[in-house]
């Protein structure tokens, strides 16, 4: 170690020629031992280490001779240029800035993924790399002899580190050593290139309605801060061109997708969508961001597969959330799909304007919520009651307090008033106008109770109890937003269940219920809520499967369970007075190292005030399964209980090793309808790993075993 030390400090040499002294920093020369030979020639064994700027060389020898500059290495050697490339090599001779130079038996690896071999390889100002008889591959080579299961073989390959690219000339494509095809100019991106013009991976895609076809996308980088994708997809039935914009901007991004076809299924009609979506900041705190959703027909999204929507909604929203204050406006388009309705008389713009502040008044305590909501629809038939266009403006103000009586016992008081006003066009069965001021109030009493075992277990039990009133009467106005009611945990205690406030309950209403929580050390988590409402008179607007129908509701039952297992079950249910059930949903999730499984089951009661002439029954299941490092499996299935059918079924298989990725994914939608009919389809993709930045950070074993 002394000797090294030493021997450190009087090889601190600048190996250098005088032309060079002036513009580039000398590379430093680190050795076990040393010596000088009578020509003068400057010899370094063991250990030996040259660096220069970011360029190092490990070596068994290295020769410099001043009088002609030239550096003889001898190998092993390795040269590490930078962070991301390695060379290695049997010999070299460099020159003395270790930029340029003749290498030979060489063989260099990119960013830990992409390795080139060749007999020869030629440095150049450090910006080029030219290797001569080359093989390139990501895939792990074995020393007993077994070809690669990829390999490109060149006659000359030249690396542009600037450019970040690779060029080949005379490329021939191997598989297991297995000539499959000859291109003579290549170019492809090294592994550290994120973005560049140039071809992306091909795939096979078929469908029952399409035939069999293949996607080639083709990528244009328009600067550093957009790009546009074209994708081709030729079958014999259809000619589609698929494309994606991107772009980024200081305060914000946005990208466009969408396609154009020409197919059989409506021949002679260009058929076409477009999905847009971008978000931009502004000053004070604003957001500005915008969602389009088009298409020329009702079964194009799903005759190709873009998207299982039969609704769509193109929004433009401007807003602002802080602390205190949500300032929100939102205007939305929407486009029908579905065979049993007519866009012309469902509101097809939507106009929506949201206010809410709040405030803690120091001389009555408590919290001041203040709150302003504006909607607006409008239909574009102009027949009577079918074209219904409506508009109301919503003032509420609540003032909430709560107090931590004796004993435990917890008090939250509300008190507030609502303002409705409504404006009803092209409906002679309704008023014009309507308006009304609403007073309401509340008191709410909790009892919290906790009890913790030896064990560690923790109990935490609540009873609740609230009673409520609202004043006025129900408003002439129609129903157009709050036709669905969901009853759960969250609106056990409110004053309104409704949705929207285009309805809102009134008279007295009582609710009572229980929460339950059970915390264990080791993870057994457990929720329970039970709860009911009660009423002095009946409401119409509240459907049968709501829930809430009549002067007592349904009994809520909602759970969870949550397991150290990996296992997590949720639960919600209302049971009728005989403990039928009219509404049940359960999730249930379980994941572990190798395995991921969830599934949802739903059960509706038919109810003619929500459009449900049958019940609603189904089951849907899906998960993923990693047999290996390499191989994953996934599926998916919907089953319809009530029909007795499947709706849809998917299958997916991956292989991903160091080198290659393989997907396989195959769908079955059993959807029947005037404008769909049942439809399979076969993805299948094949990428080469190592070019360009991969997605992801999985890494893979390579073994030769």
């Amino acid at each position: 170690m002394l000797k090294r030390l030493s021997l450190i400090a009087l090889l601190l040499w600048p190996i250098t020629s005088a032309a060079q002294q002036q513009d580039a920093p000398a590379a430093l020369l680190i050795a076990d031992d040393l010596f000088i030979t009578a020509e003068r020639e400057l010899v370094a064994t063991g250990n030996v280490e040259a660096f220069q700027g970011g360029t190092r060389i490990q070596a068994r020898e290295i020769r410099y001779n001043q009088s002609t500059g030239a550096l003889t290495i001898v190998g092993p050697i390795s040269l590490r240029d930078g962070e991301t490339m390695t060379v290695l090599a049997d010999a070299a001779e460099l020159s003395p800035d270790l930029q340029s130079g003749l290498l030979t038996g060489a063989r260099i690896v990119m960013d830990q993924q992409l390795q080139l071999a060749a007999v020869q390889l030629e440095r150049v100002d450090a910006r080029y790399s030219q290797l001569y008889k080359t093989a390139v591959t990501s895939c792990h080579v074995c020393d007993d002899g077994r070809p690669p299961l990829w390999q490109i073989r060149a006659k000359r390959v030249i690396h542009d580190r600037e450019e970040r690219q690779l060029y080949f000339d005379q490329a021939q494509f191997r598989i297991r050593d297995v000539p499959v095809f000859y291109i003579p100019r290549l170019r492809l991106p090294d592994p550290t290139l994120e973005r560049a013009t140039g071809f992306l991976i091909p795939e096979y895609y078929t469908s029952s309605e399409l035939g069999a076809g293949i996607k080639v996308p083709y990528f244009i980088k328009l600067g550093d801060h957009r790009d546009l994708t074209l994708r081709p997809y030729l079958s014999p039935q259809t000619r589609t061109l698929e494309f994606r914009y991107r772009q980024a901007f200081i305060n914000g991004d946005m990208i466009f997708e969408g396609a154009l076809s020409d197919d059989d299924l409506k021949p002679g009609e260009l058929r076409g969508y477009l999905f847009a979506l971008g978000a931009f900041n502004l000053p004070r705190d604003f957001r500005l961001a915008f969602d389009l959703e088009l298409t020329s027909d009702d079964s194009y999204l799903d005759n190709y597969d873009y998207s299982d929507k039969d609704r769509l909604d193109s929004n433009l929203t401007i807003g602002r959330v802080r602390k205190d204050e949500l300032i929100e406006g939102t205007i939305t388009h929407y486009q029908s799909l579905r065979d049993d309705e007519d866009s012309s008389t469902l509101p097809s713009l939507e106009g929506n304007a949201v206010y809410e502040a709040r405030y803690f008044p120091s001389y009555v305590g408590g919290e001041l919520r203040l709150k302003a909501n504006g909607n607006s629809f409008y239909r574009t038939s102009d027949t009577d009651i079918i074209g219904r266009d409506v508009a109301r403006l919503n003032l509420d103000a609540d003032w909430l307090r709560t107090w931590a009586l004796r004993g435990g016992l917890v008090a939250q008081g509300r008190l507030g008033v609502a303002a409705d006003g409504f404006d009803v066009s092209q409906d002679s069965t309704f008023p014009n106008r309507e308006s009304q001021i609403s007073p309401r109030g509340s008191l709410a009493l909790r009892y919290p109770m906790t009890r913790r075992a030896e064990t560690g277990v923790q109990h935490f039990l609540e009873p609740i109890a609230q009673i409520g009133w609202t004043g006025g009467e129900r408003l002439d106005v129609p129903n157009e937003e709050s036709t669905r009611v969901e009853f759960d945990s969250g609106n056990l205690l409110s004053l309104s269940r409704f949705p929207e406030p285009d309805r809102r309950e009134r008279g007295t209403v009582a609710a009572y219920g229980l929460n339950w929580t059970r915390f264990h050390p080791e993870g057994w988590d457990t929720a329970l809520t039970v709860g009911q409402v009660v009423r002095d008179k009946a409401d119409p607007d509240f459907t049968l499967t709501s829930g809430l129908d009549g002067t007592t509701s349904d009994l809520l039952v909602a759970g969870q369970i949550k397991s150290p297992l990996g296992f997590a079950v949720t639960a919600r249910t209302l049971f009728e007075d005989a403990f039928d059930m009219s509404k049940a949903e359960l999730r249930g999730d379980y994941s572990i190292p190798r395995i991921t499984l969830g599934g949802t089951y739903v059960w509706i009661t038919k109810d003619a005030a929500e459009d449900r002439d049958i019940n609603t029954e189904e089951v849907a299941l899906f998960g993923t399964y990693r047999i290996d490092e390499q191989w994953d499996a996934n599926a998916d299935w919907r089953f319809d209980l009530e029909q007795s059918r499947a709706s849809e079924v998917g299958l997916g298989l991956d292989y991903t090793n160091e080198c290659v990725r393989v997907s396989v994914d195959v769908n079955r939608r059993f959807t029947n309808s005037s404008s769909l009919e049942p439809s399979t389809s076969l993805g299948f993709t094949v990428s080469l790993r190592g070019f360009a930045v991969q997605a992801g950070t999985q890494s893979y074993k390579k073994s030769c075993g």
